[in-house]
């Protein structure tokens, strides 16, 4: 399984940590591939998910006084930031897919 070609990227690491993903997994076939590949994507939200959550967590330790350091607070949105926009990045190759498989003519 090539996510390279899937998703248009062409980095040589993507293709690496794609195929060890691929099988680490024991996917062989097209219909694992895509439930290994969907569950790699909900991972990635859940992910997305909990940065945002501490994220929100350290404003508020910040705001209520808790806390001086604006150095995690900083990291913390950071990490946030830089997750979502992975995350809608890749939302929005995915619905360019969809829109152009439902374009195509069988």
């Amino acid at each position: 399984m090539n996510i390279g070609s899937l998703y248009n990227i062409n980095s040589q690491a993507v293709r690496e940590t794609a195929a060890d993903l691929m099988k680490k997994q024991g996917v062989n076939d097209d219909a694992n591939a895509f439930a290994g590949i969907l569950q790699t994507a909900m991972d990635n939200i859940n992910t997305t998910n909990s940065y945002l959550s501490e994220a929100e967590n350290e404003e508020l330790r910040f705001a209520l006084g808790e806390t001086e350091n604006t150095h995690d607070l900083m990291i913390a949105m950071q990490k946030a930031s830089t997750a979502l926009q992975y995350t809608v990045a890749i939302r929005d190759r995915f619905l360019e897919s969809y829109k152009e498989l439902m374009n195509m003519q069988v």
